[in-house]
């Protein structure tokens, strides 16, 4: 399976790609555990209208236009790391 990514196995390290979704699954994890929570809050009158008002206000961009630069910058180190191994 030539498109699988496995681990480095002498190291046992993930490589940039790897480690990138590991992250973006916590990220994605933690914010449908916080829209579950906050559901439940409103259900069950514990939010006020104040609170959600500000929150409605004030959304936090999930990713920015540094975030993909980051990510591309990674990406492009790893295949540079791999066409020197080649």
């Amino acid at each position: 399976m030539p498109d699988v990514r496995s681990m480095d196995r002498q190291s046992r390290r993930m490589d940039a790609r790897d480690r990138l979704i590991v992250v973006l699954y916590a990220q994605l994890k933690a914010e449908r555990e916080t829209r579950e929570t906050l559901e439940w809050a409103i259900r069950n009158g514990a939010v006020s209208r104040d609170v959600l008002e500000a929150i409605a206000a004030d959304p936090v961009p999930v990713v920015t236009s540094e975030d993909i630069a980051s990510l591309e910058k990674i990406i492009a180190l790893d295949e540079r790391r791999k066409s020197n191994r080649n």
